[in-house]
């Protein structure tokens, strides 16, 4: 079995890019901590909107969908599930939840690991929820054209325990010891995570579950405002191409995880910056129109009804709904499609 090494990591010398995204993250999160303190109530609506997008694109990454209706439903636990697609779905909802609400009470170790697996199956018939895989397993990627590849052949059950023993011991004590930049050694847990590929199923949906977690235990919270999944799902298959590359070798031990760390950092980033947009709109108490005009500002090409919803959580449907219609017949926007296709574009 390959060595989880992280003190030759620690001795690593960075790239400027990897230190440049770094310090761009610390400057965001620094930034956030001050837009929190001067507006915590308009915020937090940005919580429901990120709960219901992280629920909806982490399962969608893995084929498991249903309604929009259906998603915000479940999310809001005003309906139960009605098939297994919705009963995955509802564990995830749990999980994040749990997240959400404790973190600072969840030990990075297999057992805390095992237990929040058997809540994402909580709500179905799983055997081996909260067990570590009883079969080989693979990691493979679905492309647009619809082809399938084979990515990484992962460890193989019986060495899969310990694995996952140790890397959470390591990650513990670099962290502990303030031995690694924690940006650094959280991206390098998760690719770990990914390369044992622990479960039979649900691998990849508790690799982002694990990245919030191990985020929000740093001081980094910007996935509780905007979702680090969206942002996944929309160039999923740039974090499959990261993933990829940043296997090559790891068996032996010879693997460069900097591909999926520079991805994972990149997202985050992303998602720090789109909060600060956010929170522009939130902060300026301006009427409903102008503020549905600020947020289509933002956008550059299509845009959706929904897009804009997310920029402006302070506004109900209807008045998204009535100020695009508005913008629509006064010529600053030309709206394309019908139904769940409409989209728009800014004319000037």
């Amino acid at each position: 079995m390959r060595e989880f090494n992280y003190t030759k990591i620690s001795k690593q010398k960075w790239d400027s890019d990897i230190l440049g995204l770094i310090a761009s993250i610390y400057k965001q999160a620094g930034k956030q901590e001050m837009y929190l303190k001067q507006r915590p109530q308009e915020l937090e609506k940005l919580v429901e909107i990120a709960k219901i997008q992280s629920t909806e694109a982490s399962n969608a990454i893995e084929g498991i969908v249903t309604t929009d209706t259906r998603i915000r439903q479940l999310v809001k636990e005003t309906t139960a599930p009605k098939n297994r697609n919705e009963q995955e779905i509802a564990g995830y909802r749990d999980v994040l939840s749990i997240i959400h609400e404790s973190y600072d009470t969840i030990s990075i170790t297999q057992n805390y690991i095992l237990q929040l697996h058997k809540i994402l199956y909580s709500h179905m018939n799983n055997p081996v929820a909260g067990r570590t895989k009883t079969v080989q397993n693979y990691i493979s990627a679905t492309y647009p054209d619809g082809h399938t590849e084979t990515l990484f052949t992962p460890l193989a059950p019986y060495e899969t325990p310990e694995a996952l023993d140790r890397i959470c011991e390591q990650y513990n004590l670099v962290i502990g010891n303030m031995q690694l930049e924690p940006l650094i050694a959280i991206p390098i847990f998760i690719h770990d995570f990914l390369c044992i590929h622990p479960f039979n199923d649900g691998n990849g949906r508790m690799s982002r579950l694990l990245t919030t977690l191990l985020l929000y235990q740093n001081g980094f919270y910007v996935g509780k405002y905007i979702s680090l999944e969206a942002k996944i799902a929309k160039n999923k298959d740039l974090y499959y191409d990261a993933l990829s590359e940043s296997q090559d070798g790891w068996h032996e031990g010879n693997d460069d995880p900097m591909p999926f760390v520079k991805y994972l950092l990149g997202t985050i980033l992303a998602a720090c910056k789109d909060f600060e947009d956010r929170f522009a709109l939130v902060e300026n108490k301006l009427p409903a129109l102008e503020t549905v005009r600020l947020a289509t500002q933002n956008k550059i090409g299509r845009f959706s009804k929904q897009d804009i919803r997310e920029l402006c959580p302070s506004l109900s449907l209807s008045s998204v709904e009535g100020a695009l219609r508005k913008l629509v017949e006064a010529g600053e926007l030309k709206r394309e499609g019908n139904g769940k296709n409409t989209c728009y574009y800014r004319v000037k």
